[in-house]
Formats: C-alpha cells, sequence, structure tokens
C-alpha cells in the first residue's frame, strides 16, 4: 500500500498545516522530513486535502514546502515483554537509551524501539491444530515476579483461529516468529512476542465489564476507611502546588495491594520527575523485598517538554495498564497532573481556532477526562480471570480552587474525591487531605455507620471550632468543647499518619479495623469532667497514648501495653457509652 504524501503550507506553534496528496485517517502518524531529521507528529484535523497535525517535537526550523510521509498507522505503543523496569518518553521512547545515545540534551527526531530486543525463556501453552479465540494466550514468559502471557494480537479480532505452527519451549527474541495461525478465511498470520496496538482505542476483549466492589488497600488510614477506593474504579487528588499531590502518589504506589503500577508524569515539574526516577530505583517494595521498580512503568513529560506530548503520555500509560489487565493482573495509573494535560489541550484548541468555553478551555474538555477515566475498570476475561485498572489523577487547580473546569469534569465523572487543603498542608498534616470536603463512593474496610458516626463528629467539631475563634473558649458549652476535642483526638491519632515511621507510614486492614473499633467507642462514651480544664487534660492523655500506640508494631508486646494502659485510663473515667456506639461493639 503506497503511504501518502504531503508539503508543508503553514506553522503556528507545534501545530503544522500540510496539504496532502492522497488518503489519510483521523489520528494517523506521520513524519515530517528536515533532511535526515524526522519530526513525528499525529493527524488531529482534517478538512479537504488540508490537514492539521500536532507535531511532538520542537518545530523549530520547519518551514513552507517541507515534505511530509504518512505512515497509515495509528498512533501506538508497543507491547510484550520487557515493559515493566521501563523509564520510558510520552511516544515510548526509553529515556535511559535515549540519554545514551543523545548525551544531557535530547536531539530531535531520535526514535528507539520501546522494548529491549533480549532473549526470553518462551513455553508455549496451545499445541499446533488447537484453535484459539482473540487475545488468546499461547504462551508465557517470566517478567520479573510475574509470568508475562504472550497473547493472540488484539488487531486480530473476529471469530477463530487455527493453530498451525508453534515453537518448542526454549530462548527467543521478541521478533522471532513463535507461532503462525490461520483464520476461517485461511489466511495465515505470523505471531511474534511483541504487537502493536493504538494508544486512543481501548482495548475491550473481555467477557464483561463487572462494578467495582472491593477496595483498593492503600494502608493510608484515611483513604482505606473514609474515602475508600475500589479495585478498577477512579479517584482524582486536586490540591494547590506544594500540599502533597506527589508525596500521596508515590505512598500509594508502593503500599497499594495491586500488582502493577504506572506513574503518567504528564506536563510536571522537571524537579519532580526527577525525584521520582531517583527514589523509585531505591524504593524497597514491602510486597517482595526488591526494588519497586520492577513492577513499576515510568513515563515522564515534563513541563519543558512539547506540549502534544503530554497527551500521549496520557494514552500511553492508560493502554499499557490495558494491556496488563489483559493478563488477569490489577494494574493501578497514577496520572500526574491532569490540569497539565488540560492545558495542553486548551493550547492546541486555540491554535485550531475552536470555539472556546470556560476559561478557555476547549468546550469537549469533560467528555475527553470522562473518556479517559472511562477506561479504568474491573472485567472478567474469556477465560474466566479478572482483571482490573484503578486510575488515580492528581489535578493542580491554580491557587487550590476547586470550581475550575479541569476539577469540576473530573469530579463529574470520579468514583472518589480526596481533595487536599493548603491549610492541613501548612499544618504539616498528612495526609493533607481535607476529610470534610472529601467524598466517595465505594465501600471502605469499616462498616459506612460507624464511619458516618465518626465523621458527624467531625463536621460538629468543625463547627464548634469556627464558633469558639468568634466568641472563645469561654464562650462555648462543656458539651461542645467535649466534642471538639473529641474531633481533634479523631484527626489527631487516625487522621493523620506519620510518613516516615516504619510501623505508622502504612497500617494494614487488620489493624485498621482495630485501632477504629476503639476509637469508635471512645468518640461514643461519655466520661466524667467537670471543666473544660480538666476534659483538655483527659483528652490529651488519651491523645498521647494513641498516638503512641500507632508506632507499637501490630499485635507485640509494646502494642498489648500500651492497649492496657489505655483500657485502665478510659475505665476510670468512663461513665457511660452511646447506645448507638453499643450496637456495634456487641457485633
Amino acid at each position: 500500500m503506497a503511504m501518502s504524501k504531503g508539503r508543508v503550507v503553514g506553522i503556528n506553534g507545534n501545530m503544522v498545516s500540510v496539504e496532502v496528496d492522497g488518503d489519510v485517517t483521523l489520528n494517523e502518524v506521520a513524519y515530517i522530513l528536515l533532511g535526515e531529521t524526522r519530526v513525528k507528529s499525529e493527524v488531529i484535523r482534517i478538512r479537504g486535502d488540508i490537514v492539521s497535525m500536532q507535531a511532538f517535537e520542537m518545530t523549530g526550523g520547519i518551514g513552507v514546502g517541507d515534505a511530509v510521509e504518512f505512515t497509515g498507522e495509528m498512533l501506538s505503543v508497543e507491547l510484550g515483554p520487557g515493559l515493566l523496569g521501563q523509564v520510558y518518553d510520552g511516544l515510548q521512547n526509553p529515556l535511559p537509551e535515549l540519554a545514551e545515545k543523545c548525551g544531557f540534551f535530547l536531539e530531535r527526531g531520535v526514535y528507539i524501539q520501546a522494548l529491549p530486543r533480549t532473549k526470553w525463556d518462551f513455553t508455549p501453552s496451545v499445541k499446533k491444530g488447537d484453535v484459539v479465540r482473540p487475545a488468546a494466550m499461547i504462551g508465557e514468559v517470566p517478567e520479573g515476579i510475574f509470568n508475562h502471557k504472550i497473547m493472540v494480537p488484539f488487531s486480530l479480532r473476529s471469530g477463530s483461529y487455527t493453530v498451525e505452527k508453534i515453537v518448542k519451549k526454549g530462548k527467543y527474541f521478541n521478533d522471532d516468529e513463535i507461532a503462525v495461525l490461520t483464520d476461517s478465511d485461511g489466511n495465515s498470520h505470523s505471531l511474534t512476542m511483541n504487537f502493536t496496538w493504538p494508544v486512543k482505542k481501548a482495548i475491550d476483549l473481555y467477557e464483561e465489564r463487572l462494578k467495582p466492589v472491593d477496595p483498593m488497600i492503600t494502608k493510608v488510614r484515611l483513604i482505606d476507611t473514609f474515602l475508600p477506593v475500589a479495585k478498577g474504579g477512579t479517584y482524582c487528588i486536586p490540591g494547590p502546588f506544594g500540599a502533597g499531590k506527589t508525596v500521596l502518589q508515590q505512598i500509594t504506589s508502593r503500599h497499594a495491594e495491586v500488582d502493577i503500577v504506572i506513574i503518567a508524569a504528564c506536563g510536571e515539574r522537571a524537579g519532580e520527575v526527577v525525584e521520582t526516577l531517583k527514589e523509585f530505583p531505591e524504593l524497597i517494595d514491602p510486597r517482595t523485598g526488591k526494588t519497586l521498580m520492577e513492577r513499576t512503568i515510568i513515563i515522564c513529560n515534563t513541563s519543558s517538554m512539547p506540549v502534544a506530548a503530554r497527551e500521549a503520555s496520557v494514552y500511553t500509560g492508560v493502554t499499557l495498564a490495558e494491556y496488563y489487565r489483559q493478563m488477569g493482573l490489577d494494574v493501578l495509573l497514577l496520572a500526574d497532573s491532569t490540569s497539565r494535560w488540560a492545558q495542553a489541550m486548551r493550547e492546541m484548541s486555540g491554535r485550531l481556532e475552536e470555539i472556546p468555553g470556560e476559561e478557555s478551555f476547549p468546550a469537549y474538555l469533560e467528555s475527553v477526562i470522562a473518556n479517559f477515566y472511562e477506561r479504568a475498570g474491573l472485567v472478567r476475561l474469556y477465560d474466566g480471570s479478572v482483571g482490573s485498572v484503578t486510575i488515580g489523577g492528581t489535578v493542580s487547580p491554580a491557587g487550590g480552587n476547586f470550581e475550575e473546569p479541569v476539577t469540576q469534569a473530573t469530579l463529574k465523572v470520579v468514583g472518589a474525591f480526596h481533595g487536599l487543603s493548603r491549610e492541613r498542608s501548612d499544618a504539616r498534616k498528612y495526609p493533607a487531605i481535607d476529610p470534610l470536603d472529601s467524598w466517595s463512593k465505594y465501600q471502605g474496610v469499616i462498616d459506612l455507620k460507624m464511619t458516618d458516626y465518626a465523621r458527624k463528629i467531625l463536621f460538629r467539631g468543625d463547627e464548634v471550632s469556627q464558633m469558639m475563634k468568634v466568641v472563645g473558649e469561654e464562650g462555648t458549652s462543656l458539651e461542645d468543647y467535649i466534642i471538639y476535642l473529641k474531633a481533634e483526638m479523631l484527626d489527631a491519632v487516625y487522621l493523620q499518619q506519620n510518613s516516615f515511621d516504619p510501623v505508622d507510614g502504612a497500617v494494614g486492614v487488620d489493624r485498621q479495623k482495630y485501632v477504629f473499633t476503639k476509637i469508635f467507642v471512645i468518640l461514643g462514651s461519655e466520661y466524667s469532667v467537670e471543666t473544660k480544664e480538666a476534659a483538655r487534660h483527659l483528652f490529651n492523655q488519651i491523645r498521647q497514648k494513641l498516638v503512641d500506640w500507632n508506632g507499637c508494631e501490630w499485635k507485640g508486646k509494646q502494642f498489648a501495653m500500651m492497649e492496657k494502659d489505655l483500657e485502665e485510663l478510659l475505665q476510670k473515667r468512663l461513665v457511660s457509652i452511646d447506645s448507638e456506639v453499643e450496637k456495634y461493639i456487641e457485633r
């Protein structure tokens, strides 16, 4: 098939207008030829024989009349063994190899194969004459701690295929022929371990989508107990600059109970990306005792790179996540930050001279964000196994304004909202998620009625705190003041964690349930205190003992001793327990 050609007729930033001789397709990849340099671009609009393309590289030096070659292929990623542990840019170029080839300053027009061409220990799972369906497993190779399934390419989507040839167990390169399939029309299809898939097309080769129900454990108490995220669900972390979005994502990626973590840094500051690249290879995976990078993929596009590559990095990340979901694995995709991606869309929309929406963002902003988050999900595959993609995106609204378009468009489609607060961040409270403004539609690890009871205490305590700022402590009743102290105690000992503490930094589900039940009883109990000074003294004691208890090893000797001391303190002052709380204690 002859590829179409064209010539440049206009340039506006990273948008290039091309007059085409032949047929082209939306989202087709094209290369602008500058001597020996080829600048990769994507078709984003077609009007007659004039197409608009977004260039993924700097367009300096491109002039009217420069030749353009169209590939006839969509913007795609290469899928196969060797993805784990890689650091890519948005176009799936391995950054370490790029740096080795180009030095400190990456050259324009340099593109490298995404996967290393090395030998893998292939074990076939089918034999000649077997009939397989699309996305079926034909063999596997070991990749780190997982067995990487070698599947029928996703482009073979219809009917069934007969295995005409399958290689024996042994070592083979990625692009060696390992199988030959024939379809119902007698056409042969040669298979290697690698194949490509367009990033803007969701991988939907599964039996059915399931409702996300089981929580994705993060070992962050505030999230797991009050603001849970389901496996296969979606959540967002909006917050002002410096409020701890990146830190929270890194802690989540380390301790979340998922198989694979993919981090898409789409437009973040170079300093934050460098920090991630330095820390991740050194972090120890609590599950395996090995480096966390063995089950992580990082996709980097800093704010200094061309804006079009930000969009590519988001879609590259979610496509890789869907690929591993097809193997029956649980994948967590962290996009940081979707605001920079939306800003790139706004910039390109302006160059296309489209009618702007709110704050000059494109009118279709909501639908694009929705399409991205909808690629998350819990699915049952054809072989009966279950896999999931959970998407967590950060949003960086200017000035921490949650009413801006990107945050509002995201809130309409996600299942949990973890809003970071500047006040909590400045007060050195970690995580800085505001428990009053945030919400979740998912079921957590604790009974919902128990957490609702605790949230009522938090809300009432906040009301008393606001009132005390006006009338002072002396203008507050003893009953209200005790509620305020209970809310402060809950915040200090349960909602906050010491991420540097080896014990308190990551709290398992069993411990969360046990400790929360104790705190739940304290919140629902009445104590014999006559004055505000006595109440403050009592709750300061309780608070300190609970903070010390948090640092004790789960079910260790020190843990039992601290619990006994706490019980003795509470029994001395206990008057009664709320009847609603007693119901749950009996259960």
